[in-house]
């Protein structure tokens, strides 16, 4: 065989390796991906409408959130945000709307106190996404109800539903699970 027919063998067998390992590392990533982000990944991947981008879009969220400082709370400061959300639930059964708005302001200081940055809500969600992936939905539904209580089209079980999903949410961010329900540390 002529030493140019050895030559694009060679040349066919690289590329073939190099497309093979492409390929590898692609389903790597779809899966590191899916397993970082749990329901936000398809959640991600429906929105866009595309399984790259939305990918793309996954890693710049954990590169934007790598850069934040984001820190926990100390137990002081987690303690008066659990006492302020036990105010805020004791303040629904008289006060179902003004309890959701305290309830979203409140998720946004621990958000705050946390380091994450609180200008606009998909912004928000998003980081909350990289760290939080679990809990993301139930920041979008409350969220979603208490722009509904804004305009006055919101009912007392959507808010009860709001208070449900801002509870999931603000536990997490505590990232002090017993400390919600029972006012001190578990």
């Amino acid at each position: 065989m002529e030493s140019w027919v050895w030559l694009a063998l060679i040349a066919l067998a690289l590329l073939v390796g190099m497309l093979a390992a492409w390929l590898v590392l692609q389903r790597r990533r779809s899966t590191y991906l899916r397993e970082r982000f749990g329901p936000e990944y398809e959640r991600t991947v429906q929105q866009i409408g595309d399984r790259r981008r939305a990918e793309t879009e996954l890693e710049r969220r954990e590169k934007r959130v790598e850069q934040l400082q984001i820190r926990p709370l100390p137990l002081s400061e987690a303690q008066r945000f659990a006492d302020a959300w036990r105010q805020v639930q004791a303040r629904f059964v008289d006060d179902p709307s003004g309890a959701v708005a305290d309830a979203d302001r409140l998720v946004a200081e621990v958000m705050q106190a946390r380091g994450y940055p609180v200008g606009d809500f998909e912004q928000r969600a998003a980081d909350i996404s990289v760290d939080h992936p679990d809990v993301v939905e139930h920041y979008r539904a409350a969220h979603r109800i208490a722009l509904a209580n804004e305009r006055g089209q919101a009912t007392t079980e959507d808010l009860r539903q709001a208070m449900v999903h801002y509870r999931a949410l603000f536990g997490h961010l505590l990232e002090t699970e017993g400390i919600v329900e029972s006012g001190r540390k578990a």
